[in-house]
């Protein structure tokens, strides 16, 4: 039989409650020394839900207030999207591959998206994402970490400190936008009916759709533009990643395709989690006409177990200690830092600039414009 001081004293909280409790909970952990072990070997983990913070003030503010009562590395800042499997292995993908690797940057891609669209509206959850909208709720997060595993360096050694180093790396890389440029970069949108739902305040201006341009200034990612887009009641529900390799400098044949989405390679992480490779290839029969074609894996072809869903995952990562796919202070104030002027100008100019799109419809017409954006130079 083992005694209870040969057991070591291990806690691992939980803060699935509202963001206002973010605070008020470790603070009666530390009030009731209830933030420190007790025994050798013993330790305090603390899981924070998001939304970490409102903006880059109330981020760091949380942040210095968690730190007083736990260390760094026992504050764990889950995302679900990052529990995902698809979504781990785009690392997997990129830096266990030599075929993808040479190609993963300025020389030979044109663009990069990363969608996550929904087909349902708000539901239950007007009180919150009245005060959230699409860019904290989705874009701040889920979006901005997804674009961080799809272009950090690949780190020195497979552990955590240095995976979330290079990912900080990224989120100081990606170009700040002006005032003036936020209009022509970033669209925002509105389905229609939004304003009828429950808890909706009357005239919100709050953001149901978000799609934004913009690049990543360091030696990889050079002129290559990067979109994220999330919107909800749209056609369907999708979260993807998408690769778009530059076409070749010369058309040879009969229907080869032309342009930025010839090759492409599509990650997708749900619904039906796989990859898609799309390149060119001949039509039988005389000649040599060219058709674009796909060659797809889904990942439950590898394994017929059952996996455990996202918050499985990362549950067990905190409690093993693992904090590789939880977000570290300084890069979520990085982001925060990114996104914040984006807000501010929002609220400064209300509802002129929101577009409303009825529900079922792909976002905003607007959001067209992006995509004739000339190529931007930081030195122009």
């Amino acid at each position: 039989m083992v005694r209870d001081n040969q057991i070591p004293d291990r806690i691992l909280y939980y803060l699935a409650t509202p963001p206002v409790m973010y605070e008020l909970v470790p603070t009666a952990l530390k009030q009731n020394h209830m933030n420190r072990a007790t025994t050798a070997g013993g330790w305090r983990r603390i899981v924070v839900e998001k939304p970490f913070g409102t903006s880059l003030e109330t981020a760091q503010k949380l942040n210095c207030r968690l730190t007083a009562i736990f260390h760094e590395d026992e504050i764990y800042r889950i995302d679900h999207y990052l529990g995902k499997e698809t979504v781990q292995n785009i690392l997997v993908l990129r830096f266990s591959n030599g075929i993808f690797e040479p190609l993963w940057g300025r020389h030979y891609i044109d663009s990069v998206e990363i969608n996550v669209s929904e087909s349902i509206g708000i539901e239950e959850r007007g009180k919150y994402y009245d005060k959230s909208g699409a860019m904290r709720d989705m874009i701040q997060n889920h979006l901005m970490q997804l674009m961080g595993f799809v272009a950090m360096e690949s780190p020195a050694v497979f552990d955590p400190e240095p995976i979330r180093d290079e990912i900080v790396k990224v989120f100081r890389a990606v170009r700040p936008y002006a005032d003036e440029e936020i209009d022509k970069y970033v669209v925002r949108g509105q389905y229609e009916g939004y304003q009828e739902e429950k808890d909706v305040t009357p005239g919100s201006t709050t953001e149901t759709f978000v799609v934004m341009k913009f690049y990543i200034d360091n030696w990889r990612w050079s002129r290559v533009p990067f979109f994220l887009s999330t919107g909800k009641k749209l056609p369907e529900k999708n979260s993807e990643v998408i690769i778009h390799f530059k076409a070749t400098p010369h058309l040879l044949f009969a229907g080869q395709c032309s342009g930025g989405s010839c090759n492409k390679l599509v990650i997708r992480i749900q619904p039906d989690e796989g990859i898609s490779l799309k390149f060119g290839l001949k039509i039988p029969g005389a000649g040599f006409r060219v058709k674009q074609i796909s060659m797809d894996f889904r990942y439950d072809s590898i394994t017929k177990d059952s996996l455990p869903d996202a918050y499985e995952r990362l549950l067990l990562d905190a409690m093993l200690g693992d904090s590789t796919l939880y977000s570290r202070s300084d890069a979520l104030e990085a982001s925060w830092k990114f996104i914040d002027p984006v807000l501010a100008w929002w609220k400064k100019k209300g509802d002129k600039g929101l577009y409303y799109y009825p529900p079922g419809q792909d976002g905003p017409v607007e959001k067209i414009r992006l995509i004739a954006i000339p190529e931007a130079c930081p030195c122009e």
